[in-house]
């Protein structure tokens, strides 16, 4: 968990990136996990758009997304989803806090 500072500072690095991928009518899917969980690993910190059709409220949806990544979901805003995950990778400027 985040304290609100941190949930903050990552909210204000993400406010300029463009999304990584997009949730649509055909939801959840193993193809959009494991593209959304390789963007995660290059770069900790990515944005995903949740179309109205995927169905769900965009915060459940969310929700699920991030369990499945075994990331932590920093925000949702809008039908805008703000994931964190620390990368494995050695030698990467991970995000300090």
């Amino acid at each position: 968990m985040f304290t609100s500072k941190q949930r903050a500072n990552l909210r204000s690095m993400a406010s300029t990136m463009k999304p990584v991928g997009q949730v649509g009518k055909e939801g959840i899917t193993e193809n959009l996990i494991a593209g959304l969980s390789d963007a995660l690993e290059a770069h900790e910190l990515i944005k995903v758009t949740l179309l109205p059709a995927a169905g769900e409220d965009g915060e459940n949806l969310a929700e699920n997304i991030a369990e499945l990544l075994e990331a932590e979901l920093v925000a949702v805003i809008g039908r805008k989803a703000i994931f964190y995950r620390r990368s494995s990778r050695d030698h990467f400027p991970h995000i300090m806090f």
